[in-house]
């Protein structure tokens, strides 16, 4: 898939994949949302009102209020590729929220996918 898809893809599908996934694992939606707002700087309230849009994912992160400072913390692998080399700065902001989610999936303590 080219980025231009990703970009282009509704916020709301997305996400929607994004929490099933975290489901899937035994972790909640409450969860997700704490991962996006702290990636991203949306309030929870916020969250909703993108999910009822038609915004796309890559507005979504173009138009995200505060990115945190410590996401450049955020390393390793999704999906095969290595987050912290991926050029574009879009593309490597919608990463970051992938490894954050693949985190929570797989069991890891909030206060560390949190980098506390």
């Amino acid at each position: 898939m080219t980025d231009e898809k990703v970009f282009a893809m509704s916020f709301s599908k997305v996400y929607s994949l994004l929490v099933a996934k975290a489901e899937r694992k035994g972790r909640s939606k409450a969860e997700v949302d704490e991962v996006t707002v702290w990636l991203t700087g949306y309030a929870e309230t916020e969250l909703d009102k993108l999910m009822a849009s038609d915004i796309t994912y890559g507005d979504f992160f173009r138009q995200a209020p505060a990115m945190n400072p410590n996401c450049e913390e955020i390393t390793g692998v999704v999906c095969g590729v290595r987050v912290e080399n991926v050029e574009d700065p879009l593309m490597r902001e919608i990463r970051y929220l992938d490894k954050l989610v693949d985190e929570l999936a797989k069991g890891k303590a909030m206060e560390k996918i949190l980098r506390k």
